[in-house]
């Protein structure tokens, strides 16, 4: 057994697909950003403006590597989780199968709705939005065992998607 990982912007899905294949599969599904929230006992936006962003991110890599030594499992990181070098490295070594969800902005926007509960899209959020997808996507890249583009896919294509790669 192993342990599926979804990465991509935020929008993108891997809350909705991660749930459905976690079902599908018959494992436990992980969302770091609800594991993170459940812990802190606040919600990811008060944990950005009540302690900033640099503590978010080390309560973020702890998740990461606790939740990486699940043995199998569908785990969703929040979209900023894999970008440090230290959760690129710990993602790598894990032997995950790692999926990058590619969405488009035009997709993403009217799920992410770009209200406040969205901390790093605060100001002009599509620009925000696309901003951050740039910069990110390179290492989503990297990371990932497969992309896939998932504007026009319903959720049980993606999952059958990812189902060929692990059975």
């Amino acid at each position: 057994m192993t342990r599926i990982v979804l990465i991509g912007a935020p929008g993108s899905g891997k809350s909705t697909v991660g749930v459905a294949l976690a079902s599908h599969l018959q494992w436990p599904f992980v969302d770091t950003d609800a594991l993170i929230e459940l812990k802190q006992s606040k919600k990811i936006t008060d944990i950005f403006v009540e302690d900033g962003e640099e503590y978010f991110r080390g309560i973020e890599f702890e998740t990461l590597q606790q939740v990486l030594l699940e043995p199998s499992a569908v785990i969703s990181l929040g979209g900023g989780a894999p970008i440090s070098q230290p959760a690129q490295d710990a993602l790598l070594s894990s032997e995950s199968i790692i999926v990058f969800l590619d969405v488009s902005l035009a997709t993403a926007a009217p799920r992410v709705g770009f209200n406040r509960d969205r901390p790093l899209l605060l100001g002009n959020p599509r620009a925000q939005w696309q901003a951050l997808s740039d910069q990110r996507r390179p290492i989503y890249e990297k990371l990932a065992t497969q992309s896939i583009k998932v504007d026009d896919m319903t959720v049980d294509e993606i999952i059958a998607i990812i189902e060929s790669i692990v059975l």
